[in-house]
């Protein structure tokens, strides 16, 4: 998906599709790209998510700019602003949840935890990472703070989607879980809240990494002629 995405991103830059033109259709890009739908329709959700194209109901896919915005949107809000409520949420909620826990929030925590470390489909694994924060977020036995990570949970889910399907993100968010559990465990403030700080940290720099301009890829030309 991330080569495909890396041609039609490349093509679109590079003005082979300009602004105002409509992409060929599902059909005819799966033929010339050899990947099946599924494929090409993760890649053009990214597209759409990076702010290249638009998709219409009934009419297609239209390039709208020649250039991906540094600041993508999941659902209805940025990710620059999701970062920064973020930070200023969940970093001292870590802390909360760390002195605040009870025996129940972290029995959870360690089960949704395991559940995660084995999961292979990107789409339950999504739903167990959002689980994963609000669950944080009850452990700190403040109902608002709660209520904050309700309000953004669609578009941490979309963010989450995008990092796994671009940024290979799964395993090393594993680990940066694991350690916010860890230290949850030892009731240590201190640790817990500079683990979801280096998580955060993590996040931003793997969407830095994807929004940057891409090398081009022909998803046809790579070996075998498939992705």
């Amino acid at each position: 998906m991330e080569a495909v995405l890396n041609h039609l991103r490349g093509a679109i830059e590079r003005g082979d599709y300009a602004v105002g033109d409509k992409l060929p259709s599902e059909a005819e890009l799966c033929r010339r790209l050899e990947v099946s739908r599924p494929v090409l329709r993760e890649a053009l959700r990214a597209l759409q998510t990076m702010g290249l194209t638009v998709s219409r109901t009934g009419k297609g896919t239209f390039v709208v700019s020649d250039g991906a915005t540094a600041d993508p949107t999941f659902g209805d809000y940025s990710a620059s602003d999701l970062l920064e409520v973020r930070r200023h949420v969940e970093i001292p909620v870590a802390g909360y949840a760390a002195v605040r826990r009870t025996p129940e929030d972290l029995d959870q925590l360690s089960h949704l935890l395991e559940r995660m470390e084995q999961e292979t489909d990107t789409t339950a694994w999504v739903a167990m990472d959002t689980l994963f924060h609000l669950s944080v977020a009850q452990a700190a036995r403040n109902p608002v703070f709660r209520r904050v990570i309700e309000e953004i949970r669609d578009a941490l889910a979309r963010q989450s989607a995008f990092l796994n399907e671009l940024g290979g993100r799964r395993e090393q968010a594993n680990r940066e879980h694991r350690a916010i559990v860890e230290a949850l465990i030892d009731q240590s403030e201190h640790d817990a809240a500079e683990a979801m700080e280096h998580h955060l940290a993590r996040v931003e720099s793997t969407l830095t990494t994807i929004v940057r301009p891409p090398h081009d890829t022909n998803p046809s030309t790579e070996s075998e002629g498939h992705v």
